[in-house]
């Protein structure tokens, strides 16, 4: 197995999904991020997860990384939210955001804004202003949930 997939199997032994795993350097320093999400949605918003959760997973993910580490050298391993607004970067994310406001630049700087209502194979459904516009993921250039605060 993989050590994405040995984690996703931690992720899901603590009813939780595994969002996104990212190695980033920040201040000369390199952390390996795990980012998890609750499967629960209440009110078209997932739940939120208890801070307790995020430290269980800690401990059972930092042994498996002595063993596989996943990256040569020092680092940080750091378990989290992604966040209320974050980087969509695989259809998979787009696929655990649906209800939720999102923001995408596609083919020449287009701009949609508004709520992601589905995705079937690899077409978004946004619900915008205007109606509700389809957008082929291969055209996708950036996107991100927001926030109205």
């Amino acid at each position: 197995m993989s050590l994405n997939s040995d984690i996703k199997s931690m992720v899901a032994s603590v009813d939780l999904e595994l969002y996104d795993t990212v190695i980033v350097n920040e201040h000369d320093e390199t952390i390996f991020r795990v980012s998890v999400i609750s499967p629960e949605v209440e009110d078209g918003r997932r739940k939120s997860v208890p801070l307790e959760k995020y430290v269980e997973l800690t401990h059972l993910i930092s042994p498996l990384l002595d063993v596989t580490p996943p990256v040569s050298g020092e680092y940080r391993l750091e378990v989290g939210s992604p966040g209320i607004e974050r980087k969509l970067t695989t259809l998979e994310h787009f696929k655990k955001s649906i209800g939720e406001d999102v923001s995408i630049v596609s083919g020449e700087k287009e701009k949609t804004k508004g709520k992601l209502l589905k995705v079937e194979g690899n077409t978004l459904f946004i619900e915008t202003d205007e109606g509700t516009k389809e957008l082929d993921y291969s055209d996708v250039k950036k996107a991100k949930t927001y926030f109205e605060w």
